[in-house]
């Protein structure tokens, strides 16, 4: 009889563990569904933009449950919101790793590292993120731009061009590009690149970064009225920037408009005391001037002959 009950009672505590085990499941999974409903709440609250409620209840889908992928990334949202980088991407991390890797949030990672400026960490997630998903025109933008924060302009353009040929009207991408076109000086693709990206957005909607490059490439090309227009655009929307003055100033000494000219340079000034001392500007107006000089002299002395 003996080994009859000893069967009895190893079945007995074979049922026991596996009862506390499905005991355990069971307030897991409870648990899990509370800490989504709240995540879920907290995903509601961020896109209405209501920041802090969001934060509150993704921190409070944490105390449910520490190993919520979702209300780990929400958080980190939520977090980078406030300017508290360190610790949004230290959420963000955990996302990623909850989540086995899921593309969106390694390519988020990877977007957060570059704009903190850690660069080397940024192109190992967007080189993970292409490695499972290189059909996303946001995760060839990141690579564009960690490309071209590398200083690699020809390779960051082929990621941007991957990055349109998926999603042709991808502003952020279309202006990184022009910028690349004009650091080349490749004006008639910058025209180009601009002229698609106002078709898209309308000109009232376009970023006044893109008005002051369309300025300077009709410049470029001798379209003069048409760059005039463009940067007055760019002065319109964006009256804080000095740079679209000094391109202003620059356009107007060039068509030998001295008084307008020097009205541009002064708002640039006091828009920004040292806005001459950034980009060789001052440099720039220097040797204008002494080609105006140049060629008055040359005028005065043909009238002299006369």
């Amino acid at each position: 009889m003996k080994p009859f009950f000893t069967c009895i009672i190893l079945i007995l505590a074979v049922l026991a563990s596996a009862g506390c085990r499905s005991i355990r499941r069971i307030g897991e999974s409870r648990q899990s569904i509370a800490a989504r409903r709240l995540s879920g709440q907290g995903f509601s609250a961020m896109h209405n933009d209501q920041w802090g409620d969001a934060e509150t209840l993704f921190a409070s889908a944490l105390e449910v449950s520490s190993t919520d992928d979702r209300a780990h990334w929400g958080l980190a949202e939520s977090l980078w919101q406030r300017n508290e980088a360190d610790l949004a991407i230290r959420h963000m991390e955990q996302a990623v790793r909850l989540s086995a890797g899921d593309p969106k949030r390694v390519q988020r990672l990877g977007r957060m590292y570059l704009e903190v400026g850690r660069l080397e960490e940024a192109q190992q997630q967007s080189l993970t993120a292409l490695a499972t998903n290189r059909g996303s025109a946001e995760v060839w933008a990141l690579r564009g731009d960690c490309l071209r924060a590398a200083g690699q302009l020809p390779r960051a353009l082929a990621a941007y061009h991957r990055a349109l040929a998926i999603q042709p009207d991808f502003p952020e991408v279309q202006l990184q590009a022009a910028e690349i076109y004009h650091q080349e000086k490749r004006y008639g693709r910058l025209l180009a690149t601009l002229d698609r990206l106002q078709d898209g957005l309308g000109p009232d909607a376009t970023p006044p970064r893109a008005d002051v490059l369309q300025g300077i490439a009709m410049r470029q090309v001798g379209r003069f009225d048409e760059a005039q227009k463009s940067l007055v655009r760019a002065v319109q929307k964006n009256p804080s920037d000095a740079t679209p003055h000094l391109e202003l100033a620059s356009l107007l000494l060039e068509q030998g408009d001295t008084e307008q000219a020097k009205q541009e340079l002064a708002i640039a000034l006091s828009v920004d005391p040292h806005s001459l001392d950034n980009n060789g500007w001052a440099d720039h107006f220097r040797r204008q001037q002494e080609r105006l000089a140049r060629e008055q002299q040359i005028v005065g002395d043909a009238e002299q002959l006369r």
